[in-house]
């Protein structure tokens, strides 16, 4: 499933699809009865009236400082200003080695959307690996603005999401003991 997107840097803005550049492929265990591995089962239970809700009738919402439920459905998801909703916008070039990994999230591969787009595209990747330059950008993907990572990967456009840098843990003290020669 691809999305259509833009990545636009300076008066440059080259078209391209934005598809996932991974897979997961863990084995998803279910919760079941231990006596007799009958599956257990979650329902949607709105704690107002008690009623089991539908899926197609469940939306998202935000609460209020005053305890009240903002309910926000697709549509207006949709409207949210995200000024990055369908463009990867670079804010610069960095050397890629300065990335710490740690810092990323989720992959995708982006590639031209038409003919049109090849040869910018083509410049870009190239130039890119060239230079061994990675282009540091914001985005929105799922109703998100996140930090990217543009780089090149055999000959394609990657971008990957990272986080931002207040999501990042410190690791807490490293361990004290001396270390030998032995």
């Amino acid at each position: 499933m691809a999305t259509t997107m833009s990545v636009s840097f300076g008066l440059v803005s080259v078209p391209v699809l934005v598809a996932p550049a991974t897979e997961d492929h863990r084995i998803r265990l279910h919760e079941v009865h231990r006596r007799c591995g009958g599956r257990i089962r979650h329902r949607r239970v709105c704690e107002l009236d008690g009623q089991e809700v539908a899926y197609a009738d469940v939306a998202r919402g935000v609460e209020a400082p005053d305890g009240t439920m903002a309910v926000l459905d697709d549509a207006t998801l949709e409207r949210l200003p995200l000024p990055t909703r369908h463009v990867i916008e670079v804010l610069g070039f960095v050397p890629g080695d300065t990335i710490d990994p740690i810092s990323y999230q989720r992959a995708y591969y982006a590639r031209p959307a038409g003919a049109a787009a090849e040869r910018p595209y083509e410049v870009l990747v190239a130039a890119l690996a060239r230079t061994g330059l990675v282009g540091i950008a914001k985005t929105a993907i799922s109703s998100r603005e996140r930090l990217a990572v543009l780089r090149p990967r055999s000959g394609v456009l990657t971008v990957h999401t990272v986080f931002w840098p207040d999501e990042i843990r410190e690791p807490g003290p490293a361990p004290t003991l001396p270390v030998t020669d032995r």
